[in-house]
């Protein structure tokens, strides 16, 4: 069961390939298969859960030899919210993707995306996560490009050259770190790293990861790449963009953080806690100068991750907590304004604040949705931004840690105040003499349906948080507890072997 987070993805797109002339029936495979993908997600999270940490050899290589597949509670959480953001990208796709992109393969490289994202989460071996990597890359990059404008193509190779930076800074630290302890398996290089006779070597490599893994999560200062790609493509490409390239960065960064290189905590985790103020100050910055809301949502997705590198940070079990919240909320509510700001292009044919505005008077249902999903990014309580933040911050407050508390809590005011702007401009204000908004227009329901769900799935993430921190809790026990992971792995072969 564990592989089908990568057989399902890679059958749909093989399937896809395969209908290459028949792109109405290419949405169709795509969006069976994100719906089975989603309830093999749940079913996988509901045995760990049960079962605890669950791992599984290809090929029954034992470890470290084989390929191995380890899903944890965090794994399985970010599997379960790429399969629901996936779902939802394939029925917005009916409505929001014309015949010529779809000609050319929109769809199997979606699901070849999501065979890369889901494979990074669930992989426990160090060169099979740059193999994924380069899976996402591949994928990504050719939707970047997919439909040929010009602003497109800049975009797609500005995103393509500082990936390719970062994959070759992590191919070089995989080849130094398999020179200093001998394998790839990333719980038997848990166990063999603290023993290696060179121990100068190891911060260096953790700094040389945390910059490879730092660029793909769009950490200061190294950011500069997303907001000039990420609003280039059709919107519904920018919003799975949005919702689960960057966590994959967030998540191997968690990964590597709490399982790898433990060694000197005080110095690696205090410059991941540094790093997060910095990119959560000029992310937000960013989004407050713009004036067209793509790119204040790609400026706002870089502040966003301040905060889950701010509990990655912190290192304790309420910080941890806290990200691995803020990744599933910032994945859905994030995806889902650049759905609808897809809905405010599809109706006027620009996202411009200075071009558009009559929205709450015309489409009243759309500026509700909006709304709810602005003020849950903004952390308005009850929804689930409030919680998230709540508890990164509350970490903050117990391990004393004020001045990142207060770079936070500033970052949300203006977090707050560019979503007021956005509401403002575009939805309250009346419509500019030379823009002309039909009332009897409406968006696909294709398009919209996907849409409220999600806002449905962040007022219940909010709504029913209890439960939902205590899972969260759980997952964060896990990490700050490697044995787990290690006797999942392997219980016998090299536990306490001779590396």
């Amino acid at each position: 069961m564990l592989f089908l987070p990568i057989l399902i993805p890679f059958a749909a797109g093989i399937l896809g390939i395969f209908f290459w002339s028949k792109p109405h029936i290419q949405r169709w495979v795509t969006l069976v298969a994100m719906l089975a993908l989603l309830v093999a997600s749940v079913l996988i999270f509901n045995t760990v859960l049960t079962d605890g940490i669950q791992a599984v050899q290809s090929g029954n290589w034992v470890a470290p030899i084989g390929i191995t597949i380890v899903v944890d509670l965090m794994s399985a959480i970010l599997v379960m919210t790429a399969a629901l953001l996936g779902s939802a990208v394939a029925i917005y796709s009916f409505g929001a993707i014309d015949d010529g992109r779809a000609a050319f393969g929109y769809f199997p490289l979606l699901s070849f995306l999501l065979m890369g994202i889901c494979g990074a989460f669930v992989t426990g071996d160090m060169f099979n996560l740059y193999v994924w990597f380069e899976v996402m890359l591949i994928s990504s990059f050719v939707l970047l490009a997919l439909g040929g404008e010009r602003n497109q193509l800049e975009g797609a190779l500005k995103y393509m050259t500082i990936n390719l930076i970062s994959s070759m800074i992590f191919l070089i630290g995989l080849g130094i770190l398999y020179s200093v302890v001998g394998t790839l398996n990333m719980a038997d290089i848990a166990v063999a790293l603290p023993d290696v006779a060179n121990q100068g070597m190891v911060t260096p490599l953790a700094m040389l990861f945390m910059t490879a893994f730092g660029i793909k999560a769009a950490m200061f200062p190294l950011y500069f790449w997303l907001p000039a790609s990420y609003h280039t493509p059709p919107p519904v490409i920018s919003a799975i963009f949005a919702g689960l390239l960057t966590k994959v960065g967030i998540y191997t960064l968690t990964r590597m953080f709490t399982l790898i290189f433990i060694h000197q905590i005080e110095f690696t985790h205090t410059v991941l806690l540094v790093m997060s103020g910095f990119t959560m100050f000029f992310g937000v910055l960013g989004a407050v100068a713009q004036n067209e809301i793509r790119r204040i949502l790609s400026f706002h997705s870089i502040s966003q991750i301040g905060y889950m590198m701010m509990g990655l940070g912190l290192y304790s079990v309420m910080g941890l907590a806290g990200a691995i919240i803020y990744m599933v909320h910032h994945s859905i509510v994030k995806a889902n304004l650049f759905l609808i700001s897809g809905v405010i292009e599809h109706l006027g044919d620009t996202d411009s604040l200075k071009k558009i505005g009559g929205y709450y008077k015309n489409y009243p249902l759309l500026a509700i949705l909006f709304a709810l999903s602005a003020f849950a990014l903004a952390g308005i309580p009850p929804l689930s931004g409030f919680w998230a933040k709540f508890a990164v911050v509350r970490a903050g407050l117990e391990l004393e840690s004020l001045w990142i508390v207060g770079v936070a809590l500033l970052v949300g005011l203006l977090t707050t105040f560019s979503m007021t702007k956005i509401w403002a401009k575009g939805f309250w204000k009346p419509a500019p003499d030379t823009y002309t908004v039909s009332p009897t227009a409406r968006g696909p329901v294709s398009m919209l349906f996907p849409i409220a769900v999600l806002v449905v799935v962040t007022m219940a993430m909010g709504i029913f948080f209890e439960p939902i921190y205590q899972v969260a809790e759980m997952a964060a026990e896990q990490l700050l507890d490697p044995s787990q992971y290690i006797a999942a792995v392997n219980p016998v072969e090299f536990i306490g072997s001779d590396h």
